[in-house]
């Protein structure tokens, strides 16, 4: 009957909302991160993209078939995202392999250099190093941008792009192709 169906409802109600208040705290942080997911996914899309259109100067490589290493500092989400999304895949026949920085660590021998959240003398002590490579550096900071990084990622447009300063990419011997400068949403240095 209606009335015994409404009555179990009444019953139930409370039980339910108290379900309900329950669990949601645990849903607003997974759908809080959900931007923030994606935008891990866009940046390691983005690392992983721009090793196939930089060329490398000669001896770069051990070998035709040797790694090209991307090292990650200050941004451990960031490296977790990207060893998934470049596992089993190579960049102009260089297998993709993805090492993570220590505070401390200097970045060796590497072709690319993510520059995470750091210190100013962190950030220095990185760049100086890099310099002495042909290492393409990308940060997410425009202080980082500001003290030599190549590349950086902004917000423009609701939407994740980059910037590329081409001074101190040729500093470094590096070749950047016209088809990913097309795509920056600025370049600093171009004629």
């Amino acid at each position: 009957p209606p009335a015994a169906a409404g009555g179990l409802l009444v019953r139930l109600l409370p039980g339910l909302l108290a379900l309900l208040l329950a669990l949601w705290p645990a849903q607003a942080p997974a759908e809080a991160s959900a931007p923030a997911n994606l935008a891990l996914q866009v940046k390691a899309a983005y690392l992983y993209k721009f090793a196939g259109f930089v060329e490398w100067p000669e001896g770069s490589f051990a070998r035709a078939d040797s790694p090209l290493l991307i090292v990650v500092a200050g941004a451990d989400a960031l490296a977790e995202q990207l060893e998934q999304s470049v596992a089993g895949r190579s960049a102009n026949g260089h297998p993709l392999q993805v090492r993570r920085l220590r505070r401390g660590e200097a970045p060796g021998p590497a072709h690319i250099l993510f520059l995470g959240a750091l210190e100013r003398g962190a950030l220095q002590e990185l760049l100086a190093a890099a310099q002495s490579q042909a290492m393409l550096t990308v940060s997410d900071s425009a202080e980082a941008y500001a003290l030599g990084s190549m590349i950086n990622f902004v917000t423009a447009d609701d939407r994740l792009r980059f910037e590329v300063a081409l001074r101190p990419a040729a500093g470094a011997r590096l070749k950047i192709s016209a088809r990913m400068l097309s795509a920056a949403y600025k370049v600093q240095g171009a004629t």
